[in-house]
């Protein structure tokens, strides 16, 4: 408790007046953050998300393709596309590259990465990781005689945040930590001949054909990303 007998003793002078102002002041401003709730809840908060704010989400990265095949599904694009399946074979297989150069990328606050891997001085693929606490996007372009031929996207949905582990279960009573083999994963697959978006499959989908313009769209997009990727990596 504030002790106020001071100003008591003290005469009304006006060297005594103001004494009795400064400390007024200062038991104000000890009362405020002694017993303001607001301010100590604040500071917690603060501090939990500058914690958060210190994890790295790239230390657990989805395995990308390698020895893989792209098998077929629709018999009547068999031909068209078993050059593209070919080509993904050959690439993935691939285990050292004359050159891989790296960049970063900021699609979200978790950042991410874009790695370009050379065959003879030829850009062959493109591998981007997207980080972020409840799940990751990796994406692989596969390019044939200098074209884009082929995209194969892994949506990752973990079962938890990356952050959330053991300790965080028992406080909330949860029957579960992160665990990355527990993710969904979503995949998607791009056909590409001479540039032009030719078929599409997604893991989710009934079977039923993609519209036109669901697949204008898609390749609208698909081609927007390449082409910014191509621009980060030659303009550095």
């Amino acid at each position: 408790m504030i002790n106020f007998s001071i100003f008591i003793l003290l005469e009304n002078t006006p060297k005594t007046l103001f004494m009795k102002k400064i400390l007024s002041y200062s038991y104000i401003l000890i009362f405020l953050s002694t017993f303001n709730p607001g301010y100590s809840q604040n500071t917690k908060v603060n501090n939990s998300k500058e914690k958060q704010g210190a994890i790295r989400y790239d230390i657990i990265k989805a395995r990308a393709s390698f020895n893989k095949e792209d098998l077929p599904v629709n018999e009547y694009l068999t031909d068209k596309l078993k050059p593209i399946r070919d080509n993904f074979k050959r690439i993935n297989s691939i285990e050292k590259w004359h050159s891989i150069k790296q960049r970063d990328l900021f699609q979200s606050t978790e950042g991410g990465e874009a790695k370009y891997y050379y065959q003879k001085n030829k850009l062959e693929k493109i591998i981007t990781r997207i980080f972020g606490e409840s799940g990751q996007t990796l994406t692989e372009y596969y390019l044939l005689n200098g074209q884009l031929s082929f995209v194969y996207e892994k949506d990752y949905k973990y079962n938890r945040p990356l952050y959330y582990d053991t300790k965080a279960m028992k406080e909330n009573n949860d029957t579960e930590a992160f665990d990355f083999d527990k993710s969904e994963i979503t995949e998607n697959r791009s056909y590409f001949v001479n540039g032009k978006l030719i078929h599409i499959l997604n893991s989710e989908d009934c079977g039923a054909p993609f519209s036109s313009d669901y697949i204008a769209e898609e390749q609208k997009s698909i081609l927007s990303e390449y082409s910014k990727l191509l621009k980060l990596i030659r303009n550095k």
